[in-house]
């Protein structure tokens, strides 16, 4: 099938690219010219393991474009997928700005039946202002022209986002129970064709029930990992081992083990974003979310959680102490700083009077535009931060080392090779990867999150 893709985000990138690897000829569509060459030049936008050969593959095969041409994106689909950013406006609801101009832009240039999905986040309610939107393009233009706006969330995890969009635990598709929504349906089972036929399930529901699947399943995972870090504060003042209740009740079928690792909180695109739209959705219907303000709350006070270990150990005034700091990017396998708690620790110690060595495998590039966002107004500060190349250069005349991102290389690394390259051998590790016993053994103080019982010297 012919498949536009709007935006080129990490969303619309992989899409546009999955859906090429199984067969269709995909047309991506952005208005950043600087992200399209970047593309047509062989190059990625974003960090994302394994795109980078999906998309080379592809685009030899012939069957993936990128272009900033409106007009040409709207005549090439049959389907047009609306993957554009969805930012958290300042009352905390998402922003649809982009979504409603893709959809006007559709409106403008359609001239026969098209499918339009929604594959940003969006809240409920979404597909109505797009259908909307088009509809009000295309009576400008005086033409009867027959389209269907469906629901098709993503349910992408950054860092295994190809792999997630392959081989899916689920897609959900929500369509009108009209005619032309029925045809919609047709046509999005062709798209995912090959989906089905290798076993995945695909639940088909209303639109407004799809947009809001997405939310909730953010909602709930978010849930999960605010409550087990709430438990974990716990456990360091009543002397138990998180990692202990983590295996003793994940190990339940009804509560299962995932997202149930304490740490420093969490981050990136969807999280924040996502709990505080739903919140304000059930605001607009005059329902206050108290689950989902505490998850909130709970994890904006999380990511201060290693600063405060910090200073109980040093003291309030961190000045002449300098830290290794290791990871940037809101969780591994990505250069994303959207939100990361790397961005509030590095506040809380510069602040403070301390300097840091910072090492992250691949956001260093990124963290250092986003900082010089953060301390726009005292940029002086950013003089007690430098980005080292290695792990090892980090440690160098550290008074202690701070890990934030639970990158692999981290987990693996050689604990005598810790010991030996700080000045002290002291560790604050917000995501609890090592053995605490062959931490005390290697003869490193150690600080985690959740396991005072077996960490105290």
């Amino acid at each position: 099938m012919k498949i536009t893709i709007i935006g080129t985000g990490y969303v619309g990138l992989v899409t546009g690219a999955c859906l090429a690897e199984v067969g269709h000829d995909v047309f991506c569509l952005d208005v950043d010219q600087r992200k399209i060459d970047i593309l047509n030049a062989g190059g990625i936008p974003i960090h994302e393991p394994g795109l980078d050969e999906v998309v080379a593959r592809n685009r030899a095969a012939g069957r993936l474009q990128f272009s900033t041409d409106v007009a040409a994106s709207v005549a090439h689909g049959d389907v047009q997928f609306i993957a554009v950013g969805t930012p958290p406006d300042e009352d905390g609801s998402a922003d649809l700005q982009y979504v409603v101009a893709a959809a006007r832009n559709i409106g403008r240039h359609m001239t026969g039946f098209k499918v339009i999905v929604d594959k940003s986040t969006v809240p409920v309610g979404t597909a109505g202002k797009v259908s909307a939107a088009i509809a009000e393009e295309l009576q400008k233009r005086n033409a009867a022209i027959g389209y269907s706006v469906t629901s098709n969330p993503e349910f992408l995890k950054e860092g295994a986002a190809v792999a997630d969009f392959m081989k899916p635990d689920r897609i959900v598709i929500g369509h009108e129970a009209d005619e032309t929504g029925l045809q919609a349906q047709a046509v999005m089972r062709q798209v995912y064709a090959k989906f089905e036929e290798n076993g995945h399930k695909i639940y088909w529901m209303d639109v407004r029930s799809a947009e809001f699947t997405k939310y909730a399943a953010n909602a709930m995972l978010a849930t999960r990992i605010s409550f087990m870090n709430e438990l974990a504060n716990l456990a360091d003042k009543v002397g138990v081992d998180i990692e202990a209740v983590r295996h003793g009740i994940g190990s339940d079928p009804r509560i299962g083990p995932s997202f149930l690792l304490a740490g420093c909180g969490y981050g990136g695109s969807c999280f924040p974003k996502d709990v505080q739209a739903l919140s304000r959705t059930a605001q607009e219907y005059g329902q206050d979310l108290r689950i989902l303000a505490a998850v909130e709350e709970v994890n904006e006070a999380q990511k201060q959680v290693l600063g405060a270990k910090v200073r109980s150990r040093f003291g309030a005034d961190l000045k002449g102490k300098h830290f290794a700091l290791w990871g940037l990017a809101f969780k591994p396998d990505t250069d994303d700083m959207r939100a990361a708690s790397s961005r509030v620790l590095i506040e809380e110690l510069l602040s403070a009077g301390a300097s840091i060595a910072a090492f992250d495998p691949v956001a260093i590039e990124e963290a250092k535009r986003v900082l010089a966002l953060d301390f726009a107004n005292r940029p002086e500060l950013l003089q007690q931060i430098r980005f080292v190349d290695s792990q090892d250069a980090a440690l160098a005349n550290a008074d202690a080392l701070i890990i934030v991102t639970e990158w692999k290389t981290f987990r693996q690394t050689n604990l005598a090779s810790i010991q030996a390259g700080l000045k002290n051998a002291i560790v604050f590790d917000g995501r609890n990867l090592y053995d605490p016993a062959l931490v005390k053994q290697a003869g490193i103080e150690y600080h985690a999150i959740g396991r005072a019982v077996l960490t105290k010297n």
